[in-house]
């Protein structure tokens, strides 16, 4: 008797090591221009993908060439806001970064700073009054030509174990003198999730 409880504790001491280390976890670095998609929810790879085609679309209309035409130099942009007004917690300040990435990158408009970022650099300049040789004047801001705005938006249908994320993301540019809107982008994103048949 005591002979065969001891091998049913050793079957449960091996029957548990082999458990604890089926669920071990592995962690590996991988690319980051890789797309790893663990769910359908919005993931970095979007967030860049969206931002570079929707400024790619919004650079080639002739905005930015006719500004600089008729005032000698680039164009400089402000974001204004952009919402999530999706189901889920979207990284907006990611999306920003990804924007402000393309418009340089294409090098036809610039950037200026705008909201808690100014008001830093601001503060920052009245520090160096008060403490550099070489201060940065204050009052020689340049001021932004266009406000881009824009929105994200999602509708999620679920039947069984299939889901469906749909994603649209609008975004506009408006001239600040003259208050006219000089582009209108959309894109659209649709995800499929299907669930194991043999998940839990």
């Amino acid at each position: 008797m005591l002979k065969r409880l001891s091998i049913v504790t050793a079957a449960t001491v091996i029957g548990a090591s082999v458990f604890m280390s089926g669920c071990a976890t592995k962690v590996s670095r991988v690319d980051t221009s890789e797309e790893i998609a663990l769910s359908d929810r919005w993931n970095a790879k979007d967030s860049e993908l969206v931002a570079n085609e929707m400024i790619t679309d919004m650079m080639a209309f002739p905005w930015a060439r006719d500004f600089e035409m008729s005032n000698n130099r680039r164009p400089t942009v402000i974001i204004q806001r952009i919402s999530n007004k999706s189901s889920e917690h979207i990284a907006i300040d990611t999306f920003v970064n990804d924007i402000k990435r393309a418009v340089i990158r294409s090098g036809k408009a610039g950037f200026v700073a705008g909201g808690e970022e100014r008001t830093e650099l601001r503060e920052e300049r009245k520090d160096q009054e008060l403490n550099s040789a070489d201060a940065k004047q204050q009052g020689q801001e340049k001021a932004a030509d266009f406000a881009l705005s824009g929105s994200i938006n999602s509708i999620v249908d679920e039947v069984g174990k299939k889901r469906v994320t749909f994603y649209q993301v609008d975004m506009k540019l408006i001239d600040m003198e003259s208050n006219l809107e000089v582009w209108n982008g959309q894109k659209k994103i649709q995800k499929l999730q299907e669930k194991s048949k043999f998940g839990l």
